[in-house]
């Protein structure tokens, strides 16, 4: 059985993606730490992708992350997003943040997609 959705993409092509990811025991004020301080060069790379209004929420009780972000539309924007994981300034990312976090091999986080069920615009 499939779970029921609704679109995630606005009358203006704009895309809202949702995901959880996991942090480990003791790590959520390092985590916020590195967020603070992110870099610039990967907050480019994520812009250039279209990625705006991007949000990560934590769920104290279990260390799950709740992550929703924009994503504008254009072929560019597209290209872009497409090859972030490609990027050595991400993959360092994913380095700086791998002790924290559950992940793939290759140090991606794990990531688990969060199908939109209801929006009120």
């Amino acid at each position: 059985m499939s779970t029921p959705s609704i679109p995630d993409t606005n009358a203006q092509g704009v895309q809202t993606l949702a995901f959880k990811m996991q942090l480990k025991p003791g790590v959520v004020a390092e985590y916020k730490q590195r967020h603070d301080e992110i870099w610039p060069e990967l907050s480019t790379a994520l812009k250039e992708a279209g990625i705006a209004d991007y949000w990560i929420f934590l769920d104290e009780a279990t260390l799950s992350l709740f992550a929703v972000l924009k994503r504008q539309p254009g072929a560019a924007q597209a290209q872009a997003f497409a090859a972030l994981d490609t990027l050595p300034v991400m993959r360092r990312w994913w380095d700086h943040m791998a002790p924290l976090m559950a992940v793939e091999p290759g140090n991606k986080p794990l990531q688990w997609p969060l199908p939109p069920l209801f929006h009120l615009p």
